[in-house]
Formats: C-alpha cells, sequence, structure tokens
C-alpha cells in the first residue's frame, strides 16, 4: 500500500470528459485512491471503454452519458449522480474542445462558438450544478482544467486560448465565492502533452496555419515547440493526474484560486 492509497476512501468524484485521455488517467488515479467515480462524457462509446478500464479497482463507477453545454441536461445528470451515491465530493471539471488553428482574421466564427460553448458555457453549467450541492454540504474539491494556452496566449489558437483564459478566471472567482462553505477551487494547465492524437494534431495544425511562428513542416514544428520547454520534451498525460489528486488532497489543504502548470517549466 502507498502512502497515498485510500486517501479518497468514502468520497464520491465526478469527472467529466472521462472518455478521454486525461479524463479517465485522472479518474482512474482517484478510483486507486479509493474514490468512487461518477464518468460523464459526451460519447457513450468512449464512456463505456472507460468503465471497463476500472475492473481491477474494485471500487463503485458508473457512466453518465452527457453534452456539458447543454444547461439542462447537465442539471439532470447532475441531479442523477448525486441520486445514485448520495454526495458528489470532488469534481474534476475536464470536458474540453480544442477547435481550430487559425489567425483570427481567419479564424471560423462557428468554431469559436463551439470552443466557447463547450469549454467556457459547460464548465459554468457543471461548476455551477456541482457547487450548489456542496455548498449545501459545506465540502468540496475541485479542480478544473485550464491550459498554458490560457496563461501564455498562444498564435492561431484564439477561441481555446481564450476559453481557457476564462477558466483561469473562472476558477478565481468562484475559488473566492465557493472559500466561506470549505469549497476549494483550484486548476491546472497542461502545455504539450503526448504522445498520440493530441500531440499529433497541435503540430500538423501549427504547421498548417502558415504564420511566422511555426515551420510548415511538422516534423520541424514538432522540434520548435519542444526547444521552448526548459525541459526539452513533452509532457506525458500520467503526468497530469498526480497533479489533480494532490489539489483534491489534504495535501494542498490551504490552497485555494491556484492555476498550476503542468508545462516542462515554461512559465
Amino acid at each position: 500500500m502507498t502512502q497515498n492509497e485510500g486517501r479518497f476512501h468514502g468520497r464520491t468524484a465526478l469527472v467529466t470528459g472521462a472518455g478521454g485521455n486525461i479524463g479517465l488517467a485522472t479518474a482512474l488515479r482517484l478510483a486507486s485512491e479509493g474514490a468512487a467515480i461518477a464518468l460523464v462524457d459526451i460519447d457513450p462509446g468512449k464512456l463505456s471503454q472507460a468503465k471497463e478500464a476500472f475492473a481491477a479497482h474494485g471500487t463503485r463507477v458508473e457512466a453518465y452519458t452527457c453534452n456539458v453545454a447543454d444547461r439542462v441536461a447537465v442539471s439532470a445528470v447532475v441531479d442523477q449522480v448525486i441520486g445514485d451515491f448520495g454526495a458528489v465530493d470532488l469534481l474534476f471539471n475536464n470536458a474540453g474542445f480544442q477547435g481550430a488553428f487559425r489567425p483570427i482574421h481567419e479564424y471560423p466564427e462557428d468554431d469559436f462558438e463551439k470552443v466557447m460553448k463547450i469549454n467556457v458555457f459547460g464548465a459554468f453549467y457543471i461548476l455551477k450544478a456541482v457547487s450548489k450541492h456542496m455548498v449545501e454540504r459545506r465540502f468540496g474539491r475541485i479542480v478544473n482544467t485550464a491550459s498554458m494556452a490560457g496563461v501564455q496566449g498562444p498564435p492561431n489558437m484564439l477561441a481555446y486560448g481564450a476559453s481557457k483564459f476564462s477558466i483561469v478566471g473562472l476558477t478565481q472567482i468562484a475559488s473566492k465565492d465557493l472559500a466561506p462553505y470549505n469549497i476549494r477551487v483550484n486548476a491546472i494547465s497542461p502545455a504539450f502533452m503526448g504522445p498520440g492524437y493530441m500531440w499529433d494534431r497541435q503540430v500538423e495544425l501549427q504547421a498548417e496555419a502558415g504564420t511566422q511562428y511555426f515551420s510548415s513542416d511538422p516534423t520541424e514544428v514538432a522540434k520548435q515547440m519542444i526547444a521552448s520547454v526548459p525541459m526539452r520534451r513533452y509532457g506525458d498525460i500520467s503526468e497530469i493526474p498526480g497533479v489533480v489528486s494532490f489539489l483534491m488532497s489534504d495535501d494542498s489543504s490551504y490552497m485555494t484560486g491556484v492555476n498550476l502548470p503542468i508545462s516542462g517549466g515554461i512559465l
């Protein structure tokens, strides 16, 4: 048994975007430390696959299909989770969509709207519904997924960057609103994460954007990105869940309103 094993025993964690790499990896980490898990995602196929990954943990896991951009659906699914588990103690507010890679004068308006609906409105809908319940119980631990794109403002990522700046602000304001109720609200900001789809997509689309900031050759773009990281590598998905677990645990008991970079030294 590790030092931290079981520290979430008796707690229920709701994880959005649970069918994706970051959501699933974090849900598995919380389950390994004793939490019961409510998996929420828009894709029922990914949810089914995600639920199968918990067989070895011996903790309760339920899956719920929900579009976080639909506030009526969010309210209903949070009520359902609370009805099924009795409470939500921990929230990993993680669902998101990266969107297009284009400079602002070429950025597609429908894509901007979609990114904002999922990343900002969706995060707000989940945060409001869950925190209302937490306020009644006077307990809660919330971690929002922001991004280094919401810290530095990268080129060609208008909607995603703006949405993640919003998440940082949302975290800071919600932390103040909820502090009187023993609810802590923090955020994480991953930078470049790989290998696989997220890394490959970002490299390819930055190359296709055709701006002065990156080469038009994806291989060179990858080198340029890595060169901007002091640790000279991208991060691995496995390096995220431990940070979320820390922010949800008593080890961070005097931390709220904080946005922690997971960035290899990019500040």
